[in-house]
C-alpha cells in the first residue's frame, strides 16, 4: 500500500503586495485505494495544496513535509514526482503546441517506466480508453489541448490519469466548465482508473455535484489555509445544504 502523508505544511507565494502565507499547517494522509475530497471557498488554499505537492516553483514551502511512501517529495525535482507516481490533473490544461497528443503519451509513459511501452498493447490500451471518454481517434495526431474545448481538455486529463497509472492522483477542479454529460463520462474514467489502479484520489472542487459520481471516503474542509473539519460523503451533503459560511464567519 502507498501512502501519501502531508504534515504541517506552510506554502507561501510572492504577491505584489509581498509575500503571502496560503497554507498554515495542513495535516493529511492519503493511502492507496481511497478517495479524499477537498472542498472550500475560493481563495481557501485548495489549488495551493494540488501545486505545491506537484513541486510548482510559484509556491515556496516554507514548514512542514510532503513524504510518498517515506521519500520526501519536497527533495524531488517536478518530473521524480511524476515518475515516483504523484499525477496532476489541472483546472486549466496548458496547450502544447507541435507535440501530437499521441507522442506526448507515449514518451511520457517511457520517462515514467524507464522503458516504451509495447506498442501493440499500448495502442489497444489507448484506443480503448479513448472509446470510454468518448474521445475520437482522430485526437491522437491533435497537437497537446490545442483548439481543444473545456470538456476536451478535461477528458484528456483522465485519458492521461489512465495510461500513465499513477499510485496518487491530484484532481484540481476537474469539475470546473462541464456540463452534465461531460461531468459523468470525467467521472466514469477517474472511478474507472481508481478501480483498475487502487490509487489514491485527492478530489479538489467546490460542488458535491462531481461527488454524486465520485463516492468520497473522506471529505476535508478547506478554510483559511488550514483543514476546518473532516467527516465522511454526510459532510459533503451538509455542506451542499449549508454552505461555507459559518467556517468562514468562525
Amino acid at each position: 500500500m502507498a501512502i501519501l502523508q502531508i504534515k504541517n505544511l506552510h506554502v507561501t507565494v510572492e504577491t505584489e503586495q509581498g509575500t503571502k502565507e496560503i497554507l498554515k499547517g495542513v495535516d493529511l494522509t492519503i493511502r492507496s485505494g481511497e478517495v479524499h475530497a477537498v472542498m472550500g471557498p475560493n481563495g481557501s488554499g485548495k489549488s495551493t495544496l494540488a501545486y505545491s505537492i506537484a513541486g510548482h516553483p510559484k509556491y515556496t514551502v516554507t514548514q512542514g513535509e510532503i513524504t510518498l511512501d517515506g521519500e520526501n517529495v519536497l527533495e524531488m525535482s517536478v518530473d521524480e514526482r511524476a515518475r515516483a507516481g504523484l499525477f496532476l490533473a489541472m483546472q486549466y490544461p496548458v496547450e502544447v503546441p507541435g507535440v501530437s497528443m499521441s507522442n506526448f503519451l507515449r514518451t511520457a509513459k517511457t520517462a515514467i517506466d524507464g522503458q516504451a511501452p509495447a506498442i501493440r498493447n499500448w495502442i489497444k490500451d489507448l484506443r480503448e480508453s479513448m472509446e470510454a471518454l468518448k474521445m475520437d481517434s482522430s485526437f491522437t495526431e491533435r497537437n497537446v489541448n490545442e483548439g481543444f474545448s473545456g470538456g476536451e481538455k478535461k477528458r484528456h486529463e483522465i485519458l492521461q490519469l489512465e495510461m500513465l497509472k499513477p499510485k496518487f492522483a491530484i484532481l484540481d477542479e476537474t469539475d470546473s466548465g462541464l456540463d452534465v454529460d461531460a461531468l459523468k463520462i470525467v467521472s466514469e474514467g477517474v472511478n474507472r482508473a481508481h478501480e483498475t489502479q487502487n490509487n489514491g484520489v485527492l478530489l479538489i472542487t467546490h460542488y458535491t455535484r462531481i461527488l454524486r459520481y465520485i463516492q468520497p471516503d473522506f471529505v476535508h474542509v478547506f478554510v483559511a489555509g488550514q483543514i476546518a473539519e473532516q467527516g465522511g460523503r454526510e459532510l459533503a451533503d451538509r455542506l451542499e445544504a449549508e454552505g461555507y459560511d459559518r467556517y468562514v464567519k468562525a
